[in-house]
């Protein structure tokens, strides 16, 4: 299934090694992130360098001002007319350089913003193949935040940063030459303790870089406790317990966390810069001390030129101090651009196979086989920042190893062989973590097997196309999930191209019409986050009514009854009955009264198929089904089901078919 659209941006996840080149691996990942915007960035380096070109010529036009208009050299009176030429290319310069400045300001911020958007597309298209067991041990906060904050935080390097350095490397390295030109000794002079400010930047700068993966840990983990605390579920389970103090709290010590990182980095290297901007503050004095001694010793050296060299000199300072400045930020940005790449370099476990074979929902029997398999559960795979790990970290901050060996795992499914054939309701039945989930969540793919395979149609699951087994294979979890969004596009998630009366068909198979036309605004109405606007019956009924408009060819139901009302089961129960006919459906049932009828029934104990059979054998066989049976009915619970309006409790029936006596039939289990 296609999720989303629009133009698609340059893919950055995987990048050929030819193209890569030589150089830092971040920089070059950046360089050819930027490759599709070659062209606007070759405008901007045009701007940038006429615009250095422009204002390394305003000196020489001051110089010609005092030594050849007001003062000349060879001794006349004042040259009027050239001293309107030299006025009017003077203010001819900023006026130009400002003009040029406005069309690169627009290029840099179309380059960054566009560049920023490919980079949060890609990062979400790459999370969106992330196999399920990356999110159960990866935070949603910590995702949203890398997301978000990381790359807003990238911004500046792709709108302002790399134009900033460009732009001041040439006026830097022109003023420079220029200098030179008018006198390489006071060059010299100015240059003289370069070094050691670089050396001292390249220090504050690696603080810095540290400075800024700390600021975004602790802001993703203020992200993450948002996420949970301000959730529907989170402000339901705090004021449940009371807990609500106790959650301010854990903010607010995140918070001042937060705070402390960020004075930090603010205040690091703000001594080096007070010291560096004192020092390009006194100079000009120490230039004219200089220019005394030169002059005193016969060295040639005009008014005009001490003048424009001081002007230069000037000039040179704040592109000097940008440089500086900018290239911590670079540094920062760095941090933040590792971050977001360590996601992008995590790979899939779950791929498709170059191979792989497209199958025909339409004609697909439905068999399932599971041929001797064996499942564990893999280790969880996430990033030290955001799963809270203490493992040592790769190069990209993916996990490659523990500083203890992993305890030996349990098989979650241990030697398991079943077939399921095309359109039988099969039930799965179990104790708590007996496997039943588990082997439901293998045949759609979610988790591959260790061991063995699942064969849908004789053909092993991990040949088949990941689209073409997701529109083949249907599921109603225990726990529905609703977006935050209108009835209709729930429904409609399944087939974005449905129209209204193919969804008024599936809400009416689902049992759940009357009840959406009784609201007012009836498929428009707003489901709430989570569905939390409706009850648990209504958003069953609503998650069946999407797999009915999918029309899958097996259906998988985790339960879908255990949590309601008798009254609600019943019409729940109803549109399961409607939804697994013509299908192959796989039920896992806590609710046995809810798979009675079952074609087959299959137990699975300690992640061990123990017994196979139907409703009758198994109780015959007196073994793990026949156990849970006499648990749930023996124990004087109420446990009812509902078939053709036949009500069952606690193994007596009562028919409630309209018209007909209330009365006990004389039917056993």
């Amino acid at each position: 299934m296609t999720m989303g659209g629009g133009r698609p941006g340059p893919a950055i996840t995987h990048i050929p090694d030819e193209e890569l080149g030589s150089g830092p691996p971040i920089l070059r990942r950046i360089a050819v992130m930027l490759k599709p915007y070659r062209t606007k960035m070759g405008f901007v380096a045009i701007a940038v360098v006429a615009s250095a070109v422009l204002t390394s010529i305003a000196p020489f036009l001051t110089r010609a001002v005092f030594d050849k208009a007001l003062f000349p050299t060879g001794g006349g009176g004042i040259n009027l007319h050239l001293l309107g030429w030299l006025v009017a290319g003077m203010c001819a310069i900023p006026v130009v350089t400002a003009l040029i400045g406005i069309a690169q300001n627009w290029l840099t911020s179309t380059i960054g913003n566009s560049a920023m958007a490919d980079l949060r597309s890609d990062l979400f298209a790459h999370l969106q193949k992330m196999e399920l067991a990356f999110f159960t041990a990866t935070k949603t906060g910590a995702i949203q935040s890398r997301l978000a904050n990381d790359v807003a935080g990238v911004r500046t390097i792709l709108t302002d940063t790399a134009t900033s350095i460009l732009q001041n490397s040439v006026t830097v390295t022109a003023a420079f030459i220029s200098m030179v030109i008018l006198s390489w000794q006071l060059t010299l002079l100015t240059l003289v303790v370069m070094p050691l400010f670089v050396w001292i930047q390249l220090q504050v700068g690696k603080r810095r870089q540290r400075l800024a993966r700390r600021t975004q840990e602790s802001l993703s983990e203020m992200t993450a406790i948002t996420e949970e605390a301000l959730s529907v579920s989170g402000i339901l389970l705090s004021k449940v317990f009371n807990r609500a103090d106790s959650e301010v709290e854990r903010y607010r010590e995140a918070n001042r966390n937060q705070t402390r990182l960020q004075v930090e980095q603010a205040m690091t290297g703000r001594a080096f810069f007070a010291t560096v901007q004192t020092f390009f503050a006194i100079t000009p004095a120490l230039i004219y001390l200089a220019a005394g001694y030169m002059l005193n010793n016969g060295t040639a050296l005009t008014a005009g030129t001490l003048v424009a060299f001081t002007t230069l000199q000037a000039r040179l300072q704040m592109p000097l101090l940008q440089l500086m400045r900018v290239s911590l930020d670079v540094q920062t940005s760095l941090a933040l651009f590792r971050r977001l790449f360590e996601y992008l370099d995590l790979k899939p476990a779950i791929t498709q196979r170059a191979d792989a074979i497209t199958i025909d929902p339409k004609t697909l029997r439905g068999e399932i086989e599971f041929r001797k398999v064996f499942f564990r559960y893999p280790e969880p795979r996430s990033l030290s920042s955001d799963s809270g790990h203490t493992d040592r970290f790769g190069e990209s901050g993916v996990r490659i190893e523990r500083d203890e060996p992993a305890p030996a795992q349990t098989w979650a499914l241990d030697d398991i062989s079943l077939t399921v054939q095309p359109g039988q309701l099969a039930a799965i039945v179990g104790p708590s973590g007996s496997g039943k989930t588990t082997a439901t969540y293998l045949v759609p793919r979610f988790y591959d097997v260790t061991d063995g395979a699942i064969l849908l149609d004789g053909t092993d699951v991990r040949d088949l196309t990941m689209g073409s087994l997701a529109e083949a294979v249907g599921m109603v979890t225990q726990e529905p999930y609703l977006f935050h969004g209108t009835i209709r596009d729930n429904i409609a998630y399944a087939k974005p191209d449905a129209g209204a009366d193919e969804i008024e068909q599936a809400a009416r198979d689902a049992n759940i019409h009357e009840r959406i036309m009784s609201f007012a605004d009836g498929y428009e109405t707003i489901t709430g986050e989570r569905g939390y606007r409706l009850s648990g019956g209504e958003k069953q009924r609503l998650a069946i009514a999407r797999v009915l408009l999918m029309d899958p060819r097996i259906l998988i139901l985790d339960e879908a009854t255990s949590a309601l009302d008798t009254e609600t089961e019943r019409l729940v129960q109803d549109a399961l009955e409607r939804a697994t006919h013509n299908r192959t459906t796989i039920a896992i049932a806590h609710r046995l009264s809810t798979i009675h009828n079952a074609d087959v029934i299959f137990g699975l104990e300690d992640g061990k198929l123990v017994e196979q059979g139907t409703h009758d054998e198994l109780l015959a066989l007196g073994g793990l089904y026949s156990r849970l049976y006499v648990e749930q009915f023996g124990s004087g619970q109420i446990e009812a089901r509902f078939t053709d309006g036949v009500r069952f409790v606690n193994g007596e029936s009562y028919c409630d078919k309209p018209g007909a006596d209330d009365r006990r039939a004389d039917v056993s289990f």
